[in-house]
């Protein structure tokens, strides 16, 4: 089976100004056969996230126009137009919305679902979306929307704005995408106001970012992320909050939007892989975003200098939202508009610099978690989840169900490129069952097609083993198939377990079933609102490999030693102590570890040289 969403990489798909005109040419011939005799641009399966979609669809009819002038538009434009403001403003409070800070306020607003009481909490992001596709149109309206209707479209988008911010709560559903799309959409309505109302609402934008946003970033991988849904980031809505970054940065010209957009963009390119997977977040775990997140991946590959546009997006909406017949949608059409505006090129190249939670080279990359440990490991395009024993989850030495991962103490990393390999040292103080502090060092090399796993830790009582991971998923064209098998290698012995049990704790990778659907089915609310995520740290075991320990290590140290890709046995390891150092050979390298207490700031050493 393949994974649903994670297609293509989003930088494959032309962005050239003529491949954008055959996108608009596109959405005009559906946009003007479809178009009712009221002026109803919906697609007729529509239901949720109806409350924008019309005028999103009348954006880009006035994008189109204004590049390419087709005489069918301007009518086809105005009259959806007024079908929107006389049909899909509502100013009457809508029966059991939660948020209201103020009753009866008749402010506008744009509802989730049409029919009254019906779904309501998505009713604050729905007014902002309404927002952002209101002030596009008001940008491009030069030609096409005057006098009445001009005037009527802009105390609109005021009154959406006041509502957002005035009679509701602001960002209720504490999502950083939602929450940084209604700042943008006051900075873009600033411009169109009389200046003095437009200076009040840019400062307001700006001071709701800074104190409602900003202000309650949450840390994770060492970077200070806008909260998504309760958590640091999420794979479906974080490159989103990425894309409102760059337009807040494009349209107001603010510094602190660029350097907190510099910031999620190291993050992202650190935890994706360099063949663009990824998986978890507060919502979805394994869902991806598509044209929604190329404005910010493009903005910010071109400002961090890396090639974020790696990420694999969901390409059935790699252009604009569709509906399952491919009809076009109009939600979120505000970012086609932004990224065919933008006139950023992508960075196709990887970063040169090292980052401390990312080993990357060739086809082969880690991504490292909080702890420094992998949650996820690439190679010949395999991907490997950590792996889960006894409700611990990681990678790491195990004895008697305990699993060595969790530091109790500073994790010290040393990266280091040598004779055309790359390598990460990672030492982490960690105390056993036993209350034992044990130092357990963990050295990544990769040649840029195999990577190497070697793991030193003062010797463990009863049989220990490696957890090495749990494969998942592997490359298959531009799709992502789901896998339980991969080609690795140990010195040691090595096996691929599976759990005995078949109950929703324990994930068999050879079941039909991803690892998002589990998670949804651990997490404690439903689909869609709960956090899988968390519901995911509820597993109790997984299939997972297991190495024993390599043979011939000093009688003080337990080493586990570990090939990802490559053909044939693991090769040739030695493993012998030189004085306070730790001598590693193995069929393509020769490292030497130094102590914890390594030079003056204790940090660890390392050298590498190709065998």
């Amino acid at each position: 089976m393949h994974l649903p969403r994670q297609l293509g990489a989003l930088h494959d798909l032309p962005d050239t100004p003529e491949a954008y005109d055959a996108v608009l040419a596109d959405v005009v011939e559906q946009a003007l056969a479809r178009l009712t005799p009221e002026g109803n641009l919906e697609h007729p399966d529509c239901v949720d996230d109806i409350g924008d979609t019309s005028l999103g669809i009348t954006s880009l009819l006035a994008l189109a126009w204004q590049r390419g002038r087709d005489p069918r538009l301007p009518e086809a434009v105005r009259r959806s137009l007024a079908f929107h403001l006389r049909e899909r403003v509502y100013t009457e409070d809508n029966p059991g919305y939660p948020n209201l800070r103020a009753r009866h306020s008749a402010l506008p607003y744009a509802r989730y679902t049409l029919a009254p009481g019906a779904h309501p909490i998505g009713d604050w992001p729905s007014t902002v979306w309404a927002l952002l596709q209101a002030v596009d149109v008001l940008d491009l309206a030069d030609g096409l929307v005057e006098g009445e209707q001009r005037t009527e479209l802009l105390d609109v988008a005021h009154g959406y704005w006041r509502w957002l911010t005035e009679a509701t709560f602001f960002n209720p559903q504490e999502a950083g995408n939602q929450a940084i799309g209604c700042v943008v959409g006051g900075l873009m309505l600033a411009r169109h106001l009389p200046p003095g109302k437009g200076e009040q609402v840019r400062a307001r934008a700006l001071a709701l970012y800074a104190d409602k946003i900003r202000a309650h970033r949450v840390a994770d991988r060492g970077a200070l992320l806008p909260p998504e849904h309760g958590g640091a980031y999420d794979n479906n809505y974080g490159p989103i909050s990425l894309s409102f970054l760059a337009q807040a940065h494009r349209v107001s010209g603010e510094r602190i939007f660029a350097e907190d957009g510099d910031a999620l963009a190291r993050y992202i390119d650190a935890r994706l892989t360099g063949g663009g997977f990824d998986n978890g977040g507060p919502r979805y775990s394994e869902q991806h975003s598509g044209f929604e997140s190329v404005l910010g991946l493009r903005y910010f590959s071109r400002r961090v200098g890396s090639d974020l546009g790696r990420y694999r997006g969901d390409t059935r909406w790699g252009r604009h939202a569709v509906k399952a017949d491919g009809g076009v949608d109009g939600h979120f059409a505000w970012m086609l508009v932004w990224q065919i505006q933008d006139t950023t090129r992508w960075h196709r190249s990887p970063s040169p610099l090292p980052a401390r939670h990312q080993l990357r080279a060739g086809t082969v990359s880690v991504a490292f978690d909080d702890r420094m440990t992998p949650s996820l490991v690439e190679a010949v395009g395999t991907y490997y989840l950590a792996a889960a024993v006894n409700r611990q989850h990681g990678f790491g030495p195990v004895t008697d169900g305990f699993l060595f991962c969790r530091p109790m103490g500073e994790v010290r990393v040393r990266d280091v490129r040598a004779d055309g390999l790359t390598a990460k040292l990672v030492t982490k103080p960690v105390v056993g069952r036993d209350h034992v502090l044990r130092h357990v060092r963990s050295l990544y090399v990769t040649d840029g097609t195999r990577l190497w796993l070697t793991v030193a830790v003062e010797r463990l009582p009863g049989t220990p083993y490696l957890l090495a991971g749990m494969p998942y998923a592997v490359d298959d064209g531009d799709r992502v198939r789901r896998t339980a098998e991969g080609e690795v290698t140990s010195a040691g012995a090595l096996r691929l377990t599976h759990p005995e049990s078949d109950g929703v704790d324990h994930f068999d990778a050879r079941a039909g079933q991803t690892q998002e659907e589990a998670a949804f089915a651990l997490a404690a609310d439903p689909r869609g609102y709960g956090n899988p995520d968390e519901g995911w740290r509820h597993l109790v075991a997984s299939t997972a490999l297991e190495a024993e320990p390599a043979p011939g290590a000093p009688e003080d140290l337990h080493v586990f030693a570990v090939r990802y890709g490559g053909s044939g046995p693991f090769g040739a390891l030695t493993v012998e102590r030189d004085g306070s150092r730790l001598r590693i050979r193995t069929e393509a390298f020769t490292a030497v570890l130094g102590e914890t207490a390594g030079d003056a700031h204790g940090d660890p050493e390392l050298t590498l040289k190709a065998s």
